[in-house]
């Protein structure tokens, strides 16, 4: 499956059941390192124009879903396709819905002070099959104190999880992964806030206002001094880069190229 590029990042074309079925593919194969599972949203793609090592990390990923209703639409702009948002919060609660049913481990790390230990009890209620080998929130500031990094990697390998939720925020929790992918974890999956939505510390937008894409909006009301610069400033940027690709696709036929395939692909279904 062709994966879909906006600026400088690639997308895996996958709806939610899809997602699903090839990470639990994932958790069934024997590799020398753990697969990398990103939760993408246009802050990814913001951060990513700006910084090349995050985008190196990105492009490297085993799966890439679109956590945002913005990739959606961009990706359709741009003559490609993604079928539909795969919010990270869900995937995660599907995920461990799976790992019940099929016997594999969990281990959550990060997320504010009690929200992955509160996430790890609402998910054991809901699945009591769920097996959750560990819940570990670092104090702030450990990723740059070496022996705290020593610690946290320790407690892992001991638990050896099939399943690593990793919720450190973008860019932390991806430059995580990369660096602790030796770590004895079939799939690690950095899923930023969602153990706070998940345990209820925060309030996820209702479903009418996720479906019209602009969840964004409501967050930023929700928590104006923390997010304006996120999505204010970093909005705009998004927007300016998948505007750039969309003209330059224009003037050099791809854009047209993209949709004519895409109607032949239609028509012969």
């Amino acid at each position: 499956m062709e994966r879909v590029c906006i600026d400088k990042v690639l997308l895996d074309p996958v709806t939610m059941n899809e997602a699903v079925e090839r990470i639990s593919t994932m958790l069934g194969e024997s590799r020398g390192r753990a697969a990398h599972v990103v939760t993408m949203n246009a802050q990814f793609v913001e951060i990513a124009h700006q910084e090349p090592r995050f985008a190196d990390v990105l492009r490297r990923a085993d799966l890439s879903v679109a956590d945002g209703e913005s990739l959606v639409w961009a990706s359709r702009w741009l003559g490609q396709f993604v079928p539909e948002r795969v919010a990270g919060a869900d995937l995660m609660v599907r995920l461990c819905e799976t790992a019940a049913a099929d016997g594999k481990t969990v281990y959550f790390l990060g997320g504010s002070p009690g929200a992955a230990s509160c996430t790890a009890s609402r998910l054991s209620q809901d699945f009591p099959r769920l097996t959750v080998v560990g819940v570990d929130c670092p104090p702030i500031g450990f990723l740059s104190n070496p022996e705290e990094c020593g610690r946290v990697a320790g407690r892992i390998e001991l638990a050896r999880p099939d399943l690593l939720f990793v919720g450190l925020g973008a860019p932390k929790q991806e430059y995580w992964i990369e660096r602790y992918s030796h770590l004895p974890a079939k799939v690690m999956m950095g899923i930023g806030g969602s153990f706070e939505f998940i345990a209820g510390f925060r309030k996820r937008a209702p479903l009418l206002i996720q479906k019209a894409g602009c969840e964004w909006l409501w967050r930023l009301c929700m928590e104006p001094r923390r997010l304006w610069k996120r999505y204010l400033v970093g909005n705009t940027i998004f927007l300016f880069v998948v505007f750039r690709q969309w003209w330059s696709q224009s003037l050099d036929g791809t854009l047209y190229r993209r949709r004519e395939a895409q109607a032949m692909s239609r028509s012969e279904e």
